[in-house]
């Protein structure tokens, strides 16, 4: 049996222009604010223009997901406490993600919002 990983990626993946705000806060900053954001497989991915890059310090760690590719991780820092690799983005994902390439999504701890 064949299957199409191009149509589950898309079925995978959803375009949100929701009229309320998502919002990534953390240790008692926000981290990320946006009214236009992608939603995928559950997480909330912000437009890079969103996310607060004082915050953000790239990490050497990276992931690979099926679909998506190779998965870029920041540390979190925010009032001297550190949350490490609580934040991805794919810097040149497959063609069925790039709706969030550079888009940034949270975990570890991040509360987000929507």
């Amino acid at each position: 049996m064949r299957t199409d990983s191009g149509a589950t990626a898309a079925r995978l993946r959803q375009l949100r222009y929701d009229a309320g705000m998502a919002k990534a806060t953390w240790n008692g900053a926000v981290i990320a604010e946006s009214e236009k954001f992608e939603v995928v497989e559950g997480n909330v991915y912000f437009p890079p223009e969103s996310v607060k890059a004082e915050y953000l310090h790239p990490s050497e760690t990276h992931t690979t997901c099926w679909w998506k590719g190779e998965a870029s991780y920041y540390t979190l820092e925010v009032q001297g406490k550190r949350n490490p690799d609580a934040a991805w983005f794919y810097p040149d994902p497959s063609d069925a993600a790039k709706n969030v390439e550079g888009f940034v999504a949270f975990w570890r701890g991040v509360t987000v919002e929507r």
